[in-house]
């Protein structure tokens, strides 16, 4: 069953179209992956499917709703979480209490009140513990390693329990250990019913993790298949090689 699709999608700034009819499903419980040359429209597209950016025409559906040009917080509370390219933690705060920011959804305001309850605190923690950072509850975000962040970005996304996760660029910068600790939280977590769609452009990273892989090129989606397929498919070598 198809969890979350774009379905004729299309986006330009200005004359540059970043999606031309571009249509994407997700299937309930995989880890599919997103791959493209720069430039092909794959944040874009997890811009629109999130709610920072408004389509120009075609529709976004969530377990069959559409949710089209909704806000990110409306997004988030459907019960679809997003990481970013750049990293977005905050780095005065420590590690606990970016966490708390994000069991709270209330940003910086958050830190006026206390845990809601016990259990949320516990919650935040197993995260931590979950993601390999219980040690630096207390440090503040901006000490942490670039990977480091990406962790704790992720634990952020976590608390408010997704039922799917779009990761940009997961891998991106960061150390190969980390990378299959990385890998290791994924297959756990899709293990317990929760569905991914993942953009990156380390490709050991996505053809060892995902399946089914969604190829983009010039803003709409040119091919899609096992790894095995993909790594085969003449137009995705021609996209990625030049035309």
């Amino acid at each position: 069953m198809s969890m979350l699709e774009a379905y004729n999608v299309s986006k330009a700034f200005g004359g540059i179209h970043a999606l031309d009819t571009c249509s994407v499903a997700v299937e309930q419980g995989t880890i599919t992956g997103l791959i493209g040359p720069n430039g092909s429209g794959k944040t874009t597209l997890f811009n629109v499917m999130t709610g920072y950016e408004r389509v120009d025409t075609g529709d976004i559906r969530f377990n069959g709703k559409s949710i089209v040009n909704s806000t990110p917080d409306k997004v988030f509370r459907f019960g679809i979480g997003r990481t970013f390219q750049l990293t977005r933690v905050f780095p005065r705060l420590t590690v606990l209490e970016n966490m708390h920011v994000a069991a709270q959804r209330q940003g910086t305001r958050a830190l006026l009140s206390r845990w809601s309850t016990s259990h949320e605190q516990r919650r935040a923690l197993g995260l931590l513990d979950f993601v390999g950072l219980t040690h630096l509850k207390d440090t503040p975000a901006a000490n942490l390693s670039y990977g480091q962040k990406k962790l704790l970005e992720f634990a952020f996304v976590l608390i408010a329990e997704p039922q799917v996760i779009l990761l940009d660029e997961p891998a991106g910068g960061i150390n190969p250990t980390m990378i299959n600790q990385l890998s290791d939280r994924i297959r756990t977590l899709n293990k317990r019913g929760v569905t991914f769609l993942v953009v990156e452009h380390n490709m050991e990273f996505v053809m060892g993790l995902c399946d089914p892989v969604m190829v983009m090129h010039r803003g709409t989606k040119i091919a899609e298949g096992t790894p095995e397929e993909v790594r085969k498919n003449p137009a995705v070598l021609e996209a990625y090689l030049g035309d």
